[in-house]
């Protein structure tokens, strides 16, 4: 079995943060991670109004949803970023670049009026695939 294929497709932008297209392999196992917000375990809120602090929150929640289910930030085949309207994809990319540890999975970046949990400024929702 081979791995996940990430494209960066000739006549598209091609960025060091992400690729255009993920191509799973037949017989690898999916992993959809659900909305990760700034809470810890407890379900309180870290980073107060700090897109940024909020950001780390949500990758490492990211990070430990993945592992859970034997993936890494490196099997991501596709994140999508939910940020509340007036946040600074500026403040917020730097952090989550790091989280996500050189990994480029496909990402799709959408502005809402608000999220679920009260005070949140950004969620993340992943796929995953891993080759077993």
């Amino acid at each position: 079995m081979t791995t996940p294929t990430l494209l960066r497709p000739e006549g598209l932008v091609n960025s060091p943060a992400f690729t255009h297209v993920a191509v799973v392999p037949p017989g690898a196992t999916t992993i959809y991670v659900g909305g990760q917000n700034a809470v810890d375990g407890q379900g309180r809120l870290i980073g107060g109004d700090d897109a940024a602090a909020q950001t780390e929150q949500v990758m490492k929640n990211l990070r430990t949803a993945l592992a859970a289910a034997g993936a890494t930030v490196h099997d991501l085949v596709s994140v999508t970023i939910y940020l509340v309207d007036g946040v600074d994809l500026a403040e917020t990319y730097p952090v989550a670049a790091a989280g996500l540890e050189g990994a480029a999975p496909t990402v799709q970046a959408l502005v809402t009026a608000g999220l679920g949990v009260p005070g949140a400024l950004l969620e993340v929702s992943a796929i995953a695939a891993v080759v077993r």
